[in-house]
């Protein structure tokens, strides 16, 4: 990858320190990103909101219902209903109406579907360990543990009212 211009291209020298490692992470965050949906699109023809759909279903082999589906994925139920549609006419997953309410469906994978995912989540592991290499393991178990502060901060700062 080239430098190129990217969030901590903001920061000025003045700027307070968790400015600073905002704009980092931040720029960490969309590096990784670029990376893997640059990858899934060149080896799959893929995007990375269909990866992370197919996944949920993976984790869930017993069949998800789409407002679930939108609830972990984090997005509209819109972008779920859409992707879900494209992704069954693939034959990738299947969407079958509930028994007791058949204005709600459960999508899974198809058989073709866990076997396209299976082949897609190894090349993405692949892809994400080889980005962290230049890390050692030192650096990689020190850097987890410094994410789970920050975690921790800033889950606290987002619920004022409980503490």
């Amino acid at each position: 990858m080239t430098d190129q211009l990217d969030s901590e291209t903001r920061i000025k020298d003045d700027d307070h320190h968790a400015l600073k490692l905002w704009l980092r992470l931040l720029t960490c965050t969309n590096l990784v990103q670029g990376y893997l949906r640059q990858q899934l699109r060149e080896s799959f023809d893929s995007t990375l909101p269909r990866f992370d759909l197919l996944a949920q279903l993976d984790r869930r082999p017993q069949k998800l219902r789409m407002g679930e589906l939108t609830k972990l994925m984090m997005v509209s139920g819109g972008n779920v209903t859409g992707l879900v549609t494209q992704l069954e006419k693939e034959g990738l997953v299947k969407r079958t109406p509930m028994e007791t309410d058949r204005r709600t469906f459960l999508v899974g994978l198809t058989k073709k579907g866990k076997s396209y995912f299976d082949k897609m989540a190894q090349d993405h592991e692949s892809w994400v360990v080889d980005m962290f290499s230049r890390m050692g393991a030192v650096q990689q178990d020190e850097l987890m543990n410094d994410l789970m502060a920050l975690k921790q901060s800033v889950k606290v700062a987002a619920r004022p009212n409980e503490h």
